[in-house]
């Protein structure tokens, strides 16, 4: 089976829902069983595919395969997909059968990403995720803001792709090939391009500071659209493009500790985030950049393997709580966290909120927490003040997940006349919670030769002391979160007034972003607008006006000469004609009136023989035929 099969299987999926726009009934069972296929074809190439080329000159292809930790992303992408695709069926969104054909072709996209073995391949999965997560995000497309929010997003990760794209130009400069393999072997100073190129790539797509701030615009997506972008597609391309390249860029010197500081700093500040963001949804999308800000670090660290399994326990359980908080959100009519409280009044969704909150917390025996240690284990092995920043990212994780387990789905009044979830919502919970308990497995001993295998990457062994400090970090963030919660500071933050809005906003990220990035660019901008109006502008008019001047003269002088040569013409015709009627009037006509008065004398003499005498005749006569008989003598 070839490698495209799964993206080729989910783009007929795309199709095939595109078309069932008028038969609501089949959209729903088509969507879901047609992506629990594509899982089914992932499944089998990871296991048996072989990688294919495809060739149009010596140095420009496609290079495609299923190779290390693509293998599972070819599984994780469409089995995440097919719960999410069956909780958008039942969630009534208008425009329904076009969002499921979107969801089906982002789904795509992402398979063609994770197997690509070369940047042109990269780069064409990589800008088609792009474009069908702009047209997720902007799905209501009705509502401005929300086409606003999608280009918002589309634009920022954009701004990354460039770096990809320069990493593509730096290692065909360096090998003449677009091929990975080539990465490792690029000289310098090519090789530095293409780590700094896919560091930026890999961190905007990531949501990583400083570009963590699109996430909230993401928001504005339908619920399945925020799950499935923040758990296995679309935030989850930047985190694998590094499992997939940075061991063949270690060799930069900054390169794994750029990866490790930017990791480490949007862990701590997408925590703090999301521990006092009013928002739902954008405390889960806050999470959504710390957890991957931790992924970033066990890559810094120098475990790839520990980046990879944390990558796929966050897709389960935070595709899981993005559900929860949809559902919530639908029941309530309101994004505020704080006014949720639905555990009496949604018993299954709490449940279900519960497992994915104590996954994210790290809670043993749940298998995010044996990730999470893993991620822990790698940090203090690159360096005792890591590890303690790790320990305390972790706290963080454990603050926010409790904070929104408890605003969510904890204690409250029971109401009544909520929105009460469908049966295929509850579905998709009950799958997602089965999932992210499933995979406790990896607390058994075979699963760590099982997870370097899969990733290509190393496990740091962990100690009895990081695990007590891991557990240690997790009551302090839930005792923190009870206490917050009895003082009745939880719902509206620690932090008051300014501050809290401040940290609401990501730090202020976005308004600094404004004063360093955006009015600085536009400033220069409209400079360089007003100097070519008075540079470059003033000098193309001067000579056109300079132009103009020597067309003007030159007129004037082809005028003067033309004119000159026409009068010149013009007397020597009527010179000629003057002649010619002189000639006219002495000769031709001189002519025709002397032959006139000839005629008119040989015919008055003429009439002079006419004189009615016969013997006149007879001497013409006889003078005519001596006449002759002269002519014929002469002739002889």
């Amino acid at each position: 089976m070839t490698v495209l099969a799964p993206s080729f299987a989910a783009l007929l999926l795309a199709a095939t829902l595109s078309r069932l726009g008028g038969r609501p009934r089949l959209l729903g069972p088509v969507a879901v069983a047609g992506m629990a296929g594509v899982a089914l074809v992932g499944l089998a190439v990871a296991l048996t595919g072989p990688g294919i080329e495809i060739a149009w000159g010596p140095a420009f292809g496609l290079t495609l395969g299923a190779q290390g930790f693509g293998r599972v992303m070819l599984v994780l992408v469409p089995a995440i997909a097919t719960p999410v695709v069956a909780y958008a069926a039942g969630s009534g969104e208008d425009g329904l059968a076009r969002l499921l054909s979107f969801m089906a072709a982002f789904v795509a996209a992402m398979l063609l990403l994770v197997t690509a073995g070369d940047f042109i391949s990269l780069l064409i999965g990589w800008e088609l995720v792009g474009a069908t997560s702009w047209a997720l995000i902007g799905h209501g497309w009705r509502d401005r803001s929300n086409v606003d929010a999608a280009t918002q997003a589309f634009l920022t990760t954009r701004l990354g792709d460039l770096g990809l794209y320069a990493a593509a130009g730096a290692v065909f400069a360096a090998t003449g090939s677009f091929a990975f393999d080539g990465v490792g072997v690029a000289a310098s100073p090519w090789r530095e391009i293409v780590a700094a190129g896919v560091l930026l790539a890999a961190a905007a797509k990531s949501a990583q500071v400083p570009f963590s701030p699109w996430l909230f615009a993401a928001m504005s997506g339908p619920t399945p659209v925020s799950a499935l972008l923040h758990s296995a597609t679309l935030v989850s391309a930047g985190a694998y493009l590094l499992i997939r390249l940075a061991p063949s860029l270690a060799a930069v010197p900054w390169f794994l500790p750029a990866i490790t500081a930017v990791g480490l700093a949007t862990a701590l500040s997408g925590g703090a985030v999301a521990a006092l963001h009013p928002h739902g949804k954008r405390v889960l999308a806050a999470s959504t950049s710390a957890q991957y800000g931790l992924m970033f670090l066990a890559v810094g660290a120098g475990s790839t393997a520990a980046a990879g399994a944390q990558l796929v326990t966050h897709a389960v359980f935070k595709a899981l709580l993005f559900l929860t908080a949809g559902i919530a959100i639908h029941a309530t009519g309101t994004p505020e966290i704080r006014r949720w409280r639905l555990g009496r009044s949604l018993p299954a969704p709490a449940a279900a909120a519960a497992i994915g909150a104590l996954a994210l917390a790290g809670v043993p025996p749940l298998g995010a927490a044996w990730s999470k240690e893993a991620v822990v284990s790698a940090a203090v092995a690159a360096g005792p003040a890591l590890g303690a920043l790790a320990l305390a990212a972790s706290l963080l994780t454990a603050a926010y997940a409790g904070r929104f387990l408890v605003l969510a789905y904890g204690p409250g009044d029971l109401a009544r006349g909520l929105r009460r979830p469908e049966p295929a919502e509850l579905a998709a919970l009950g799958a997602l919670a089965a999932a992210t308990i499933a995979l406790a497995v990896l607390w058994l001993p075979p699963a760590r030769a099982v997870v370097e295998a899969a990733t290509g990457g190393t496990l740091e062994g962990g100690s009895v002391w990081e695990t007590a400090a891991a557990l240690a970090a997790l009551a302090a963030g839930w005792a923190v979160v009870l206490v917050l919660d009895r003082r009745g500071w939880l719902g509206s933050g620690a932090a008051p007034g300014s501050r809290r809005v401040l940290v609401e906003d990501w730090l202020g990220l976005p308004h600094l972003a404004t004063r360093l990035v955006v009015r600085p660019v536009s400033g220069l901008s409209l400079a360089l607008a007003r100097a070519d109006d008075r540079v470059v502008d003033a000098g193309v008019r001067a000579a056109a006006r300079v132009g103009r001047a020597v067309s003007v003269i030159a007129a004037r002088q082809v005028d003067l000469s033309i004119d000159r040569v026409v009068m010149s013409t013009a007397g020597a015709a009527l010179a000629a004609a003057r002649g010619s009627w002189r000639a006219d009037d002495a000769v031709v006509d001189g002519s025709v009136e002397g032959a006139g008065r000839l005629v008119g004398v040989a015919g008055h003499q003429s009439r002079r023989l006419q004189t009615g005498l016969t013997h006149h005749y007879y001497v013409i006569g006889a003078l005519g035929v001596a006449a002759i008989a002269a002519v014929l003598a002469v002739a002889r």
